[in-house]
């Protein structure tokens, strides 16, 4: 896991995770000098520019931010929903809430609620995403991102979120796209971060009985020097520990963002 990084450039990862300090900065700085003929990226969550680490994958995590992949590809897709709509006089639901935009969203949405099924800290509501204490037509955006394929009654989830959103809504439900086509488990996996399904592109075709339009967004709409793809083996399925997973050619995959409107 760890053979591309060092210990201080481990630590550069973890102080990331915390605040920007002038020790974090050392690091960052010592990262890129010892660095200097790899690949360079820029984030667009934190401006930071110079080599990415190599932590799960080949070139996922910000070494500023700490934010992967999917973070940036969401944040990107954000920003080009933000030049459509007036976010400022709208309201959010921020599903199991990512650090990376609680800031964000906060700031920039008139309201801006947070819901969990787990008992979380600073979390407005502590609630099941199949039954959600909203009265219908609440909120304007919906935001859930890698929640839905840890449900199995999914259909019942998105019944809930359509629900609560307002005529013309809008609601951000990525999922990790990891199969050919989506492949239901009898039974959460642990060793998938307990999963309940391998999802296919053609599991947002689901959204589209429910939304009356759903756009994907995907690594390859926006530059490659934020670094969107995933770079994993998946090849390799299936295996012990994941003996319903089918395999997959290449080592370099993109990631979506499907955009749903009421």
């Amino acid at each position: 896991m760890w053979d591309h990084l060092d210990v201080n450039l481990y630590s550069a990862y973890l102080c990331a995770k915390e605040k920007i300090s002038r020790y974090q900065l050392t690091l960052l700085n010592k990262l890129k000098m010892r660095n200097k003929n790899k690949k360079y990226f820029s984030c667009p969550i934190c401006n930071y520019q110079g080599p990415f680490l190599s932590i799960r994958r080949r070139y996922d995590a910000c070494p500023k931010c700490g934010s992967v992949e999917r973070h940036r590809l969401q944040f990107l897709v954000f920003q080009e929903l933000c030049k459509k709509y007036d976010i400022s006089q709208l309201s959010m639901l921020h599903v199991a809430p990512e650090k990376y935009f609680e800031g964000l969203f906060k700031k920039e949405f008139l309201k801006y609620v947070t819901t969990d099924i787990s008992k979380r800290k600073n979390v407005d509501y502590q609630a099941d995403l199949r039954n959600l204490p909203f009265e219908d037509n609440t909120y304007d955006f919906v935001f859930a991102s890698h929640v839905l394929e840890h449900i199995q009654d999914d259909e019942k989830a998105i019944t809930e979120i359509r629900r609560v959103l307002k005529p013309e809504g809008v609601a951000i439900l990525p999922v990790p796209i990891v199969s050919k086509k989506t492949i239901e488990y009898p039974e959460p996996n642990p060793y998938e971060s307990y999963h309940v399904r391998a999802s296919g592109l053609d599991y947002f075709k689901k959204y589209e009985k429910h939304f009356g339009k759903v756009v994907v967004f995907s690594s390859k709409d926006f530059p490659e020097e934020y670094q969107l793809h995933i770079y994993e083996d998946r090849g390799n399925f299936p295996q012990r520990k994941k003996p319903l997973r089918e395999p997959m050619e290449g080592e370099k995959h993109d990631d979506f963002v499907p955009v749903c409107i009421a």
